[in-house]
């Protein structure tokens, strides 16, 4: 009798998977449709304005200029979010604890600062008359503000609590038993982690960096205050985008279309490494 009681329970439970929750109803389609033009609309606005007679414009010098130290700077930048950031989401991810609790405080805290407000702040501890910035430049002659140094640092520091929060977020949700396993069968912490850990965890480091990147390549308001916006030096696409704006409209929209271009290009190439993983039907 139980038995035939579990089984009406059991076929009266709803059915809760990734086909059941898209069948959303009317309304859930059509917010969801809403929220997809939402985005959409201004892409299509660009390109509707977009200089499409004069196709010189998308290849001027400045573009392609612009375009390369973008690039350049942003690979930088996350790069030195990964090689400082995975370190540093390993130990917040180790334990929790008051003083861990209080270094992811300071982490996030970049996400929620005005970029102008981060810049002021690079400039006050690594300007030239700043709290470490005079001392290393008056001992090495080394001077960050307003050169390309100083769009790396300023892009790594925006960029950074995005790849740390998403690796620790991925170290957290890691399933120790299968460390455990090879541990039972003799292998060392090192092996253990080199080969097990690692490969299992190496998606989401590679979504966290690739995060990180994005987030560094459209850098604003923290790269003109810290390192300035010196045409062809520190003036990467959104600083030429901002230029642009005050002056050539169509040049302006040409920036911004290829900068949409690279960047919609390079994510969805490396789609498989930041997209979930999931059914495709």
């Amino acid at each position: 009798m139980s038995s035939s009681r579990d089984n009406a329970l059991a076929k009266a439970k709803p059915n809760v998977t990734s086909r059941g929750v898209d069948r959303s109803g009317f309304l859930g389609g059509a917010l969801a449709t809403i929220a997809v033009l939402f985005f959409l609309l201004p892409l299509i606005g660009l390109a509707a304005r977009a200089p499409w007679d004069e196709p010189g414009r998308f290849f001027a010098a400045p573009i392609v200029e612009a375009l390369l130290l973008s690039l350049g700077c942003a690979t930088a930048a996350a790069f030195l979010a990964a090689l400082f950031g995975l370190p540093l989401a390993m130990w917040l991810a180790a334990r929790d604890t008051f003083s861990r609790r209080l270094v992811r405080v300071l982490v996030t805290l970049p996400l929620v600062m005005p970029p102008v407000v981060v810049g002021v702040a690079l400039l006050a501890a690594y300007g030239r008359n700043g709290l470490v910035g005079g001392p290393a430049a008056d001992a090495l002659g080394i001077v960050l503000p307003y050169s390309i140094a100083g769009v790396v640092i300023a892009e790594a520091y925006v960029a950074m609590p995005f790849f740390v929060l998403a690796a620790e977020a991925g170290l957290r949700g890691f399933d120790g038993r299968y460390s455990d396993v090879a541990a039972t069968l003799g292998a060392s912490r090192w092996w253990r982690y080199r080969s097990v850990v690692l490969p299992m965890l190496l998606p989401t480091f590679a979504a966290a960096l690739v995060v990180a990147w994005a987030r560094a390549l459209g850098e604003f308001g923290a790269t003109v205050t810290f390192a300035g916006n010196l045409a062809g030096s520190t003036r990467t696409m959104p600083l030429a985008i901002f230029v642009a704006l005050e002056s050539d409209l169509p040049a302006a929209v040409a920036l911004s279309l290829v900068l949409v271009g690279v960047s919609a290009t390079i994510l969805f190439c490396l789609r498989d490494r930041w997209l979930p993983r999931g059914r495709s039907r």
